[in-house]
């Protein structure tokens, strides 16, 4: 079997075994639940509830702050408690809307559509908008805008983000076992808006199983085949997933349909599939609860809104002392001071880890090794990048492609030395960023007098 890659990565330990083959339980939320009005890229959401509204399951409680933007709808039914501030998984604090569950999950009534394949591009893409759909594999990218390239018949190529290659994370595996047919009819219809592509659903071939589901599925099928990838990370990024399914380049510069490709990941595009087949917004998704301090790893369907200290009290809790608490995936998620955060769109995982999956080393020099450029996917030389931030060197960090940077962390992960180079060069690059936006705001300024 012909394995599709790409230059550099890694091979952390999968730590998949504990939660993979576990069936996906249903957990119902406890007695209330919040909703931050920030579940995406761009614009907050605006709340369209007050305290004391009742509200059902699947009703529209905070509408599109913007163009990039998406709506936000409840996931029980109960009242509305208030706006709140509540503290997010990546540490920052902002508005949330708090529902009181009244255990009840009374329903909107969903409007259905039986004929799909007469929706015209338009209808559909309103349809996912109108769902609220976004990235939920972590980006939050609302996927009506990431649907709307400006030139939508140069888009060639829709892959579905199958790798799944942060460890421990198997919520994308469990519903491309359980529930392939929805992913492939997610397809489908993003197929129809793209009337010249073909679909391709990139799955490292750690998943076997999975592979072999989606062949037998889409094997009549002329516009949709399974390109199996080899096992590294990141294999899931966006760049490089689309370099091993197409061996098409882009970088920090471009968009994928720039290259002709649009990617999203398994649970949006079966989040696309609910949408537009059966009108439900995003309510609901599988998160997995996983690490080795956790008592009975699994993976849950959840309410989203629903607090992290519930889902991980759910597998049990934890029988070993918590060294760190990981909100996504332990290369790129975000480590977590409390689990007393609500779930949202796109958090897909809460991983409890003890002292020795986390070991902690002092860094040392740097011993000029290359580990961390062989390992680099962006062909960048990440000491060097980290140096530039130690000194305050913007300009030479530019020079040398910085801002190419994915933060993967691969080259912290291989450093014999033990440095932080990711974390500094996420540093520069932020400050980088951060000095050009200043520089055209004021410019835009400047224009404007």
């Amino acid at each position: 079997m012909s394995l599709n890659t790409f230059k550099g990565g890694v091979h952390p330990i999968e730590g998949k075994d504990l939660s993979k083959d576990k069936p996906v339980k249903e957990l119902l939320p406890g007695k209330e639940l919040a909703f931050p009005l920030s579940q995406h890229i761009g614009a907050p959401a605006r709340a369209i509830v007050a305290a004391g509204d009742t509200v059902l399951r699947g009703q529209m409680i905070a509408e599109a702050g913007g163009f990039v933007s998406a709506p936000i709808y409840a996931s029980v039914s109960g009242k509305v408690k208030g706006i709140e501030p509540r503290l997010g998984a990546a540490g920052a604090v902002g508005d949330a809307i708090i529902i009181e569950n009244d255990e009840q999950y009374q329903e909107v009534d969903f409007t259905e559509c039986d004929e799909v394949d007469y929706l015209s591009k338009e209808e559909i893409i309103d349809k996912i908008r109108t769902a609220g759909v976004v990235g939920m594999g972590g980006a939050g990218f609302p996927t009506a805008v990431k649907m709307s390239p400006k030139n939508p018949d140069e888009i060639d190529t829709i892959i579905a983000n199958c790798a799944e290659c942060e460890p421990f994370l198997t919520s994308d595996y469990r519903q491309m076992m359980d529930h392939p047919e929805e992913l492939v009819e997610g397809m489908r219809i993003i197929l129809q808006i793209f009337g010249k592509a073909r679909g391709f659903f990139g799955v490292e071939n750690n998943k076997p199983d999975c592979i072999a589901k989606l062949e037998e599925l889409v094997k009549d099928e002329p516009r949709m085949s399974v390109i199996p990838l080899k096992t590294k990370y990141p294999q899931g990024g966006e760049r490089q997933i689309i370099y091993a399914c197409t061996g098409r380049a882009i970088n920090s510069k471009m968009l994928p349909a720039d290259a002709g490709c649009i990617v999203d990941n398994v649970a949006t595009i079966c989040a696309i599939y609910k949408a537009v087949r059966f009108g439900i917004p995003v309510i609901d998704r599988i998160f997995t609860v996983s690490g080795d301090a956790v008592t009975e790893p699994q993976n849950f369907h959840i309410h989203i809104g629903t607090y992290m200290d519930e889902i991980l009290a759910a597998a049990g809790g934890t029988n070993q002392e918590v060294a760190k608490y990981i909100s996504g995936g332990p290369m790129m998620g975000f480590a977590m001071y409390d689990t007393h955060v609500a779930s949202t769109k796109t958090t897909s995982a809460l991983l409890a880890m003890t002292a020795e999956t986390c070991v902690s080393y002092e860094a040392s020099a740097c011993i000029n090794c290359g580990r961390c450029v062989e390992a680099c996917p962006e062909n960048l030389i990440p000491c060097r990048l980290a140096d530039y931030n130690d000194r305050g060197q913007k300009e030479l960090f530019e020079q040398w492609h910085g801002l190419e940077c994915i933060e993967c962390g691969s080259c912290s992960f291989v450093c014999p030395a033990r440095r932080h180079t990711a974390q500094s060069v996420r540093l520069m690059k932020k400050q980088v960023m951060a000095d050009k936006r200043a520089a055209a705001a004021k410019a835009k300024a400047a224009a404007a007098r």
